[in-house]
């Protein structure tokens, strides 16, 4: 047999690459990936989280209420705030206090608002109270209460918002948290008096705030929030 003397390079070129290893079209090559984006902070059930962020709208941190969790670290006199991490915590300039489930929880000094009595210069706090303002609102619904007057105190001139407490029937409080321009943010609840599992809701009628936790109802006005 004739063995032929030139073979077409074409075909050695050929021969050599499905030799070579690495070499040539694979089934098992992945394509790659795009990259994922990072999840989203997982806030504990047993911290009650308020708002979208603290100090600002936006911001990692955020306001922290009354559970059984944090009761030892709240302050009338400053705002307990809640962190993903101990450096946005230190961020906020407060006393870092403990730590639940991840959450950095860090304590934020109020700051004081400007002296005034209600003429226009700013708040004075009520004698003996720690209240810029006092005064009766509506409210009902509280262990089925009906309709009638409750007693309430706000605080202002807080970066983070008035808040009002409401006194109900049994001497626990209802506090109801404000943003800075006066419009509803929420209630502070707690898993321990079931509260935290209520719906929370609001709705403007006039220049009043109707506040709503379960069958709770408060009405609010503007100028008890923002006073002069």
């Amino acid at each position: 047999m004739r063995i032929p003397s030139r073979i077409p390079l074409t075909v050695v070129a050929l021969g050599v690459a499905l030799a070579l290893p690495g070499c040539g079209p694979s089934s098992d090559l992945a394509p790659a990936s795009a990259t994922e984006p990072a999840p989203a902070f997982a806030w504990p059930a047993s911290l009650v989280v308020v708002g979208d962020g603290f100090p600002n709208s936006g911001d990692a941190c955020r306001r922290i209420g009354e559970s059984a969790a944090t009761v030892d670290w709240l302050d009338d006199s400053a705002s307990l705030a809640g962190c993903p991490s101990a450096e946005a915590a230190a961020a906020l300039g407060g006393t870092i206090v403990g730590e639940v489930e991840g959450v950095t929880l860090v304590s934020v000094p109020n700051l004081p608002a400007p002296a005034g009595d209600g003429d226009g210069q700013g708040d004075a706090l009520v004698e003996g109270t720690p209240y810029h303002a006092t005064a009766q609102i509506r409210c009902e619904g509280y262990q089925g209460a009906a309709p009638g007057l409750c007693e309430a105190g706000v605080v202002r001139g807080l970066d983070t918002g008035p808040y009002i407490e409401v006194s109900l029937p049994d001497g626990r409080k209802r506090t109801i948290f404000f943003n800075p321009d006066g419009s509803f943010l929420s209630f502070s609840t707690a898993q321990a008096d079931g509260t935290a599992a209520m719906a929370i809701e609001s709705r403007r009628e006039g220049d009043t705030t109707i506040a709503i936790l379960g069958t709770e109802r408060y009405e609010i006005p503007d100028a008890f929030v923002l006073g002069d």
